[in-house]
Parts: structure tokens; sequence; C-alpha cells
């Protein structure tokens, strides 16, 4: 087939800058790109302005970008890793997984859908986007957060589960077009040949993968173009062997996986993979058929409720019988309230067999871009929409909310302290030990358990919990307590509610606490914000460390011969 080179060039300047203006659009809007990225397939595709001639050359970028992104998902997957995987993790995934793919299967049966295709929409509403959640925690820095460690865990269950499916739905589709002894050969020629390449991958794992890539690790560049090289070259023998790009992408990421390079190579792909996936969108988008999109509405809003409101309440109350408090089940609950990229994978991989029509991917496509939307904002402002339904989510909670270390916290609590420390990094640690060294008491707060761990290893008195809960703040015992120090990381900029300086502040204030509060910021914008919010006093580490080091080295230079 001749390529107009020119033609394609053309389009796809045309396409970046669409993707780059909607994209701008969906920042202001505080969207994801893969929003705005399937919108520019829409806006481009036949339907609309029809800028999409080549197609054959975005669907070459489209499968590319499937192959780095399952590469990046196989690299995450260290067997370490996934044999530390945490009980409330596991349950929460598999949980989760069973529930969203039971109840979403026989929601498409009660829509009229066939049972195949139902069985494969249930399957893709159960994928979260680990993309977007990681982003979203990070930026509100709670991905140290209980809640945020429990999301991550329980997104790797699900990650698992993606491979699993993937692999389950190859197996089906080998032979589809052969009946008999051809099928049955089809199969096992397959099976031979995925056995010899997982042969290959441990034999690499085990003999080749440190000794290649240290040879390689001296040249950044070479091996990024190893990695995507890698990454390409299995999932084409994937493809070759019968069971697919996608697997064969996977299992390049898994056989470096091991080596300790990977963090390296993940963070130098991370902005190609997000290039690439701007094709696999447009294509997606581009395919869609507007004219068939009416009929589909009613049953895309049904199913996004579902994802919505089902994901998150089976979450909280899996984890509510385990045993935490309903304010972590229900903040982890909301990072499962959308459906991801990979089940947009996923059902391509249907259509490619032909498991399932093109509708059905346009109904599953509508689901993730309302789902997608929306969590955004569930997630940004998931500490108000706990508030609003606090009342309603007692009977998610058990009375002994024991996996959050509540015997050893109110024990804690049952004794008087000096001071109060929320955040025990080692600004809040230092702060701490240095007063307990001139015999005060110091009761440490955080809601990072290994931070607890830590601090309660050194001696101290501590207690999980959260600057940012009012109700953990208002449940303080602080009759005795000269001062309270939040020394909470925080970003710069304006103050948000959720800003957890300020939700202490307000905190403290309605409790009517009389004694001094000591808040760590960065920059002086900050803290003339929080100061015109009652009279703390303001602690400045860096400022700070700046000034005790010139006053050090001020008096370095007076004690040197040329000085006197």
């Amino acid at each position: 087939m001749d390529i107009n080179f020119a033609t394609v060039f053309y389009e796809i300047a045309v396409l970046v800058l669409m993707a780059a203006a909607l994209g701008f659009v969906g920042l202001l809007a505080r969207q994801p790109l893969v929003v705005a990225f399937i919108a520019v397939g829409v806006l481009a595709g036949p339907d609309a302005l029809d800028l999409v001639s080549s197609t054959d050359f975005i669907e070459t970028l489209s499968q590319i970008s499937i192959a780095v992104l399952l590469f990046l998902v196989g690299l995450k997957l260290d067997v370490g890793l996934v044999r530390n995987l945490g009980k409330v993790a596991l349950a929460t995934g598999l949980g989760q997984v069973t529930f969203t793919a039971v109840f979403g299967f026989l929601i498409c049966l009660a829509l009229g859908l066939a049972p195949l295709e139902s069985v494969y929409i249930a399957v893709a509403l159960t994928f979260s986007s680990t993309i977007i959640i990681v982003k979203l925690l990070s930026d509100k820095q709670e991905i140290g957060a209980l809640h945020g460690k429990i999301a991550l865990g329980f997104l790797i269950v699900q990650d698992i589960f993606v491979i699993l499916a993937m692999v389950t739905l190859s197996a089906l589709g080998v032979g589809m077009g052969e009946d008999g002894a051809g099928g049955i050969m089809g199969i096992a020629l397959v099976l031979a040949g995925g056995a010899a390449m997982v042969g290959f991958v441990v034999v690499f794992i085990r003999y080749l993968a440190d000794p290649l890539l240290r040879l390689i690790a001296g040249s950044p560049e070479l091996l990024v173009i190893f990695a995507v090289g890698w990454a390409a070259g299995l999932a084409a023998a994937g493809d070759a062997l019968g069971f697919g790009k996608e697997l064969g992408g996977l299992l390049a990421g898994v056989s470096l996986a091991s080596t300790q390079y990977r963090e390296a190579i993940g963070a130098r792909l991370t902005s190609l993979r997000d290039f690439l996936l701007l094709f696999f969108f447009i294509n997606l988008g581009a395919g869609l058929d507007l004219s068939t999109m009416g009929d589909q509405v009613m049953p895309a809003i049904i199913l996004s409720l579902f994802v919505l409101i089902g994901n998150p309440l089976i979450v909280l109350a899996i984890m509510g019988y385990l045993g935490y408090r309903k304010r972590t089940g229900f903040l982890a609950g909301l990072t499962v309230a959308q459906i991801s990229e990979f089940s947009l994978i996923f059902m391509a991989m249907g259509i490619t067999i032909g498991h399932v029509t093109e509708a059905a991917m346009g109904l599953v496509t509508l689901v993730g871009l309302v789902t997608i939307a929306l969590s955004v904002y569930m997630i940004t402002w998931s500490h108000k929409l706990f508030a609003l339904f606090e009342p309603l989510l007692g009977v998610f909670e058990r009375h002994d909310a024991f996996r959050e270390g509540a015997d050893a916290d109110s024990a804690s609590l049952r004794r008087a302290h000096d001071f109060i420390i929320f955040g025990l990094g080692r600004y809040g640690c230092r702060i701490g030990q240095g007063l307990r060294d001139r015999g005060f008491t110091v009761l440490g707060v955080d809601f990072d358990p290994e931070a607890l761990q830590h601090w309660r290893q050194s001696g101290g008195d501590a207690s999980y919990g959260d600057a940012t809960d009012p109700e953990f703040v208002a449940h303080l015992d602080l009759s005795r307590v000269r001062a309270v120090i939040s020394a909470v990381p925080r970003e710069r900029g304006a103050l948000s509610e959720t800003d957890p300086q300020k939700a202490l502040l307000h905190g403290l204030q309605a409790a009517g606490f009389p004694g001094q509060v000591a808040l760590a910021v960065q920059d002086a914008d900050d803290a003339e914000a929080l100061l015109r919010l009652g009279r703390p006093m303001i602690l400045r580490p860096f400022d700070d460390a700046a000034d005790y080091a010139v006053r050090q080295l001020a008096g370095l230079a007076d004690d040197t011969p040329s000085a006197r």
C-alpha cells in the first residue's frame, strides 16, 4: 500500500496540536488527558471534521503504544512486590473485582445485551486507572497516607487480574477460525510457543538481564532505545506466536522488573508512553460511530452510576469488615470510581477476536468518559464528600477499628503530653526527639503506619491520625498540651480547605485549644495566609536551616587567619 508521507506528517501535526489545545482545556477543568485525547479522535473522525485518512499509520502507532504501556506495567510486577501484597490489598482487590464483574454482568443482561458482550463489558468495568489515581493522590500528597497505600495495593491486584484476563482472552482467540483438529492444533502450537517464550524470559532474568543492563546503563539514551526495542521485539514475537502483542510487551517488562534499573527505565519511558497513547485514544475516538451513540446514552448512564457508586461502596464494606475506619475505607473506595485505559484495550482485543461489536466498544468508551471525568472531582474533593456522607457511613465501621492501631493509640492518648506533633517525617521527628531530650512528653501523630512504627521504636508515644480529620482533632485531650506542632508537608500555593495546616488550625480553634499552634511552611506567602487565620507560630524549615548554615559558615570565616 502506498503511503503519502507528506499527508501523514500534516495529519500528525494537526492531531498533536489539537491534542495540546484540548489538553489545555482539560487542564483548566482538572481533567486527565485521556478525556482530551478521545475527544480529539471524535472531532478528527469521519463523523465530525474527517481529518484522519492515514488510519494504518495511526493504528501502528496505537499498537506500539499498547506494547510500551504493557511493558511498563510488567516492569512494576516484581515477584517480591507481588509476594508481599497485604491481606487488605488482596481481599479488597479481589472483592471489588468479583463484585463489579458479577453485578456488572447482571446489569448488562438486564439492559438487553448479549451474554458474551455482557461478560466483556462486566470485566472491563473492573479495571481502575492506576495512572489517574497515582497522579491525583500525589497531587494531594496522600500517596503515603494509609488509604493511599491500600489503594495502590489493590491496584496491583487489579493489574494482575488484567494480565490474567488478557491471557484468557488470547487463549480464547486462538484458532477461532478453525474447527476440530485444526483448532486444537492451533491452540497447542500457541501454548507451546508461549511456554517457550516464558522459558526464554526466565533464563534471561536469571542469567542475562543484570549483566546486559549494566553494560547498557552507562548510556542513558541507549538504555531507553534498548527498552523500547525490547518491548516492541517481544510484542512482535508474541504476535507471531499467536498470543498477541499485549502479552509479549508485558513479558518484556517482567523480564526487566527484577533489575536495579527498572525505576530508571520506567521514569524515562513515561513521557514516551503518554505521547504514544495519544494515538491509541485518537484511533479509538475516530472509530466511534456517533450515529449509534444516542441509543447507548441510557445504558452508559446506568453502568456509570454502578461504577461511581457500587465500586466505592464494596471497597468501603470490605475495609470496614477488615477493621478499618469508615474514613479510611471511604477515601480508598473513591479511587476505584472509574474505569481504566485497560478497559478500552481489553474491549479492543475482543473486537479483534470477533467476540464484541463496535457498539459495545462505544458503550464502554462512554462509560469511561463519564466515570473518569466525574471521579477526578470525587477524589479531589474526597474530604468534603466524606464530611457530607459521614452520618450515613456508620454501618460500614466496626466498633473496634483494630486495623488502625486503636489499642496502642488509646493507651497513648490517655497519657498527658506537653506537645503534640502532626507529621513524623524527618523534620517532625527531629523536633519531637529534641523536645523529648529536654524532658518533655511528646505525642506523635501521622497517617503513615511506617512512620508511626519508626516513632514508637524510638520510644515515643504515637497515634494514627490526620491533621485534616476534624473528628480526630476534636477527640484529642488538649487540656494540658502546651503546643500543637504541624510538620506535615504541603504544596506551595493557595490554601485549600483540605490543606493540612489550615484544617488543623480550624480544628484546634473549633476545639477551643488555648495553647500555642506552630505550623511549618515553605515561603512567606504561605505564612501570611496562615497568619490571617489566627496567631500561629510560623516555622520555616528551609529558611531556618539556611540561617543556621550561614551563622556556622560566617563563624568559620571569622576564625580564619586572614580574618584576624
